[in-house]
């Protein structure tokens, strides 16, 4: 009979699928772990675990100010396009110091300089030196600079520095009350000039950017002492310009009449005229 005959073939194809069970037994918990783990995600979402960045991103430098981590364009830019070449993206900390107008408005000193010291450790005076004074030290850089706000400020104060030293005035001069004479006679003209320069600078003299100062330093001459009622010598130059810019962008310049020497440094006695 047809059972009968196929009996032998069917025991034979039951004792393979139960050898067999045990394998499909794994595979189908495989399927049912992975099922399970499958229905847990929900569409879109991230995998769990953070991939650990290559070396050569861990070595990456970290992106400028005012960019985003990942490169793209800051909020408030125009995206992609901005942060590409042909974009007008901010200026490069080169590119500020390299502009027209880097070397023509006045820098502000983050920490001002200190002075050249005028009273010695034990409360004196210090004498006058022969040194000649250059127009690249830091502090006549400064001076010029503050000399040039000053008159911009309409402040004749905010450069009381650049003027020469009361207290070396009192040493120089071969007169009877020098500091009276500093005061009354030479501060006094000066904050006259201050004002007279800012009235040149015209109706927006904040506009005004300095251009530098024109100095003769070859002209530079040692006055010997009784040459000019000066008890010691010192260097002096005149007739120096002080250029800028007005509002317009015209360059002009003011008349810086006399510096004097004082222990290595110049400094402003004259800024208009002698008078």
């Amino acid at each position: 009979m047809t059972p009968l005959a196929h009996g032998p073939l069917t025991r034979s194809r039951a004792r393979r699928a139960v050898a067999c069970a045990p394998v499909c037994l794994a595979c189908f918990a495989c399927a049912a772990a992975l099922a399970a783990l499958l229905a847990g995600c929900s569409p879109g979402e991230p995998a769990a675990a953070t991939p650990v960045p290559s070396a050569a991103a861990a070595s990456a430098p970290l992106p400028a100010a005012g960019a985003s981590a990942s490169g793209a364009a800051p909020l408030g830019s125009d995206g992609p396009a901005a942060a590409s070449g042909t974009a007008s993206a901010a200026p490069s900390a080169t590119s500020a110091v390299s502009g027209p107008s880097a070397s023509a408005a006045p820098v502000a000193t983050a920490e001002p300089l200190e002075e050249a010291p005028l009273i010695g450790p034990d409360g004196t005076p210090l004498p006058q030196t022969d040194d000649r004074p250059s127009a690249t030290s830091p502090q006549f850089q400064r001076h010029v600079e503050l000399l040039f706000r000053a008159i911009v400020a309409d402040d004749p104060a905010m450069a009381e520095v650049v003027f020469f030293p009361r207290v070396a005035y009192e040493q120089v001069k071969d007169i009877k009350k020098p500091g009276a004479d500093w005061k009354h006679r030479l501060m006094k003209a000066f904050e006259r000039d201050v004002h007279e320069y800012h009235k040149l600078l015209g109706k927006e003299p904040d506009k005004a950017r300095l251009l530098g100062l024109d100095l003769k330093d070859d002209k530079a001459k040692w006055m010997k002492r009784g040459s000019e009622g000066n008890k010691l010598g010192y260097w002096r130059i005149t007739r120096s310009k002080l250029r800028y810019a007005d509002a317009t962008g015209r360059e002009k310049s003011l008349e810086v009449t006399s510096f004097i020497s004082w222990r290595g440094e110049w400094y402003l006695v004259h800024l208009h005229g002698y008078k």
